[in-house]
């Protein structure tokens, strides 16, 4: 579930021109007063050949966007319709972004870097098409700390400080604003098949569902092709609604236009997690219906797949549609289990044992308002010594696990410091406020130490683990 990042050669492969003009605009980057290099990911910069860079170089194809060598000419906006809180908008595109350049990692894997904050774009409406810094360091904090805890994410690849002074309704203003690359395994989202159904393109359906499967999930396809799109999606996506569970995390933004179709979690706004184990816990101050509370993401991502269903009704019959879709339920359960085993650091029980130290999990950690981060800190590696003086609910469960067996070979130091890495709301702030104030970057530089510190500790052979490629 936690990939460690393998250096591979600098491999460009921009297969998003066989798509063509309909899968998005070209556009021209903005120019920026400055481009100050604040954050640069050389882990993952080394998979795909870019961490030799100096930061020279770096600032010109991240700041001024200068094309990659044998890549992408010039960047796309990509196009795409989308349900934002289940309000169905054909009006929506990258309206500060664009998809920049593709290449292979060591794998294979074709994967994206894309731009937030890079400027107006036929999509931008009455936005400005700029990122607040806070923003850049925001979606820091939270790739940083849902790749340590094995959830399936873009990573925030480069933040350049570009000199702009922002207005904005929710945050102090005026404030500064940044650029943002991110590398992920593709930007084709849920939306982006809305709005080819929403166009009764047919052929351009197939090309797309084709283009998906032969270059972003490397199968060849069947008599079905969109029916087996679907089956892949559904997959990815229970698994990624489970990685959210046990993570304690809370998008805060379900859209359908947010959800790409390799199920890999991106564009983070108002995330938040969840310090206590609370179904109705909600990150936007906005979601004042609780639709995408932290309880409810795994209803919010099933709904969103019903959707990438009814635009590819455009190509296929309705039943093997319904069967993938009518597979989630037992895929995200199935997938609850197995993460939660995964950062316990405990071996497999068998089905059903499994489940029901699950749900003594949760059960202790909601009655009892036990912080998440402190529960699975304290249980790892089936260690069964509960806290001070504890409940009935967290002695069932501690009952139950000393039934399981640690994962072998998987012991690291940070098990044994007695601190715990956490990602609360509070600390965020702290660390922006003291950018905000004091230009003051090592606050945030210790805590990307301390996250990835913690993300080699889950690194384990657990043979239950799936690994998404």
């Amino acid at each position: 579930m936690n990939m460690k990042p393998v250096p591979s050669p600098y491999r460009p492969d921009p297969q998003i021109a066989s798509l063509g003009a309909k899968i998005g605009y070209a556009v021209r980057p903005a120019h920026f007063p400055e481009t100050v290099l604040r954050f640069r990911n050389d882990r993952w910069a080394a998979t795909i050949g870019l961490a030799d860079y100096d930061d020279a170089a770096w600032v010109r194809h991240f700041g001024r966007f200068e094309p990659l060598p044998d890549n992408m000419p010039e960047p796309l906006a990509l196009r795409y319709h989308g349900h934002q809180f289940r309000v169905y908008n054909p009006d929506i595109g990258d309206g500060r972004g664009f998809l920049f350049a593709q290449m292979r990692d060591g794998d294979g894997r074709l994967l994206d870097l894309a731009t937030k904050g890079s400027g107006t774009t036929p999509y931008s409406r009455r936005g400005d098409g700029r990122l607040t810094l806070n923003g850049g360091v925001r979606e820091i904090l939270a790739t940083e700390m849902l790749e340590a805890l094995g959830v399936n994410t873009s990573k925030t690849f480069s933040i350049i400080e570009t000199g702009e002074e922002l207005m904005r309704g929710d945050e102090p203003s005026p404030t500064r604003s940044a650029v943002m690359v991110r590398l992920s395994h593709s930007h084709i989202r849920i939306g982006s098949f809305q709005r080819v159904a929403a166009e009764g393109d047919a052929a351009f359906m197939e090309e797309l569902i084709a283009y998906c499967l032969t270059q972003l999930y490397d199968v060849a396809a069947t008599e079905n092709p969109a029916a087996q799109l679907l089956e892949l999606a559904v997959e990815r996506v229970a698994d990624l609604a489970a990685s959210y569970m046990v993570a304690g995390f809370v998008h805060g933004v379900l859209n359908t236009d947010n959800i790409n179709i390799t199920g890999e979690s991106f564009d983070y706004g108002p995330w938040r997690f969840t310090e206590y184990w609370d179904p109705q816990f909600t990150a936007a101050y906005f979601d004042e219906s609780g639709l995408y509370a932290f309880g409810r993401q795994a209803e919010a991502l099933h709904w969103n797949l019903g959707q990438l269903a009814v635009a590819l009704r455009l190509v296929s019959d309705a039943p093997p549609l319904i069967a993938a879709l009518e597979r989630f339920p037992g895929l995200y359960q199935q997938a609850v289990i197995r993460r939660f085993l995964w950062r316990l650091g405990v071996a497999s029980h068998g089905e059903a044992l499994d489940r029901q130290l699950v749900e003594a999990a949760e059960r202790a950690m909601s009655r009892e308002k036990i912080a998440i981060d402190q529960f699975f800190y304290r249980y790892r590696h089936g260690n069964a010594d509960a806290g001070e003086a504890p409940g009935e609910y967290e002695v069932a469960f501690a009952a139950l696990l000393r039934d399981y067996a640690p994962v072998e070979g998987d012991r690291h130091d940070y098990w044994a410091k007695g601190a715990i890495c956490s990602m609360l709301i509070n600390e965020v702030e702290d660390i922006w406020q003291a950018i905000a104030e004091k230009d003051d970057w090592q606050m945030l530089e210790r805590k990307i130490r301390d996250i990835r510190e913690m993300g080699q500790a889950h690194i384990s052979p657990d043979p239950c683990a799936k690994v998404i490629r």
